[in-house]
């Protein structure tokens, strides 16, 4: 028998697991040691007042033994010499998009003008230390987007057009804690980012993706109407059957 559960409990008992399914077997109205496995689904955090209380959502398994949980995760096929796309852009949505693209059958050339995030650290220890700016690799510029190194808030909120489990899963994959399966407000965390980033990046060049840094886009390339490249500051073009742009914010220029 498989039983699902709200609680509301304080962070001492929340942070004991026996305490927890005691007062889960509670609500659910069954002996707690009939319970074989309990899963938190959800955790919330409500800090509106003064005493603080962690909002739970946990599944009872009831003398019965619950599959593995798994990730369902895309299959990442080989693509090699497949129809190439280029995606302007190694931040959120451009890693997101060529890893799309390779479940789709399509070859990703992701064009990042800043660097990989390894050589970001350095130029970000440069410019913290030394005031020296690097104008294409900083907060703003390089793998893995703006936000990899202000907090580690890689990660989406938006529920409109469905569910994000599946892009939490992916950071998973990748090297993400799986807590953030089910926190309501997921965080990688700076510290633990950049291997995700550089996993991510790693698919990409393992199923025939290609990444390349300092590889700046001037120009779209068109062709009756429609994308067919792109051209880089150093006048050569790269040719594709499209062009995802996804430069956000910081590269307006």
């Amino acid at each position: 028998m498989y039983k699902e559960v709200e609680l509301r409990l304080l962070p001492e008992i929340a942070a004991d697991t026996q305490s927890t399914l005691k007062e889960a077997a509670k609500v659910a109205s069954v002996n707690w040691l009939s319970v074989n496995e309990m899963r938190v689904l959800r955790r919330s955090i409500d800090a509106r007042k003064q005493q603080v209380f962690v909002g739970l959502v946990v599944g009872l398994w009831v003398d019965e033994v619950p599959e593995p949980e798994k990730l369902n995760l895309p299959g990442y096929q080989d693509v090699h010499g497949k129809p190439q796309v280029v995606v302007v852009g190694a931040g959120p949505a451009g890693l997101f998009a060529a890893l799309r693209l390779i479940e789709l059958g399509y070859m990703p050339i992701v064009l990042e003008r800043g660097k990989d995030v390894s050589s970001r650290k350095v130029d970000l220890a440069q410019l913290c230390q030394h005031h020296t700016l690097d104008p294409d690799s900083n907060y703003a510029f390089g793998e893995g987007g703006a936000g990899t190194f202000s907090d580690g808030k890689l990660f989406t909120r938006s529920t409109k057009r469905g569910s994000v489990r599946k892009i939490l899963e992916v950071f998973c994959h990748h090297g993400a804690v799986r807590d953030i399966l089910i926190d309501a407000h997921p965080h990688i965390g700076t510290d633990k980012l950049p291997y995700v980033i550089r996993s991510m990046r790693e698919t990409i060049i393992k199923s025939g993706g290609e990444v390349k840094f300092g590889a700046k886009v001037v120009g779209i390339d068109i062709k009756d109407s429609r994308a067919v490249g792109v051209e880089m500051a150093d006048g050569s073009h790269i040719a594709s059957e499209a062009v995802i742009l996804a430069t956000g914010h910081s590269a307006r220029d």
